[in-house]
């Protein structure tokens, strides 16, 4: 993977998300690369938004900001890049650093898990 960032890190609940899916969908870790690699990168870096990351409002959380992936093309999947994956990350724009929060299908469960957002960020 290029060094786009100059940190990219997991939570283990991210790790274990990561692997439970993996095994339905073999493309998955060369999915998140090219995802880290160009959307990640143009929408934090160039500052391109083309609707695919969102940030999460309603957290009360002002550093760092929690983003969700809704455009995550999954070749294991139909449907390109709205292929169901979401993906939630935390940007620390200061430090350039991405953690990667939560990885699920949205066929397996409807929104990301703010407790556990909350739990990691909240002051």
């Amino acid at each position: 993977m290029k060094k786009i960032f100059r940190e990219v890190v997991s939570l283990p609940e991210f790790d274990r998300d990561f692997k439970r899916l993996l095994k339905r969908y073999v493309t998955l870790e060369e999915d998140l690369n090219r995802f880290i690699e160009t959307g990640l990168n143009l929408y934090h870096k160039l500052k391109i938004d083309n609707k695919g990351i969102v940030p999460i409002s309603g957290l009360g959380i002002d550093s760092p900001k929690i983003y969700k992936a809704r455009k995550f093309a999954c070749r294991s999947l139909q449907g390109g890049a709205f292929s169901g994956i979401r993906v939630i990350n935390a940007y620390f724009e200061e430090t350039d650093k991405i953690e990667l929060i939560e990885i699920y299908y949205k066929g397996d469960k409807e929104t990301e898990d703010r407790e556990r957002i909350l739990k990691h960020y909240k002051a």
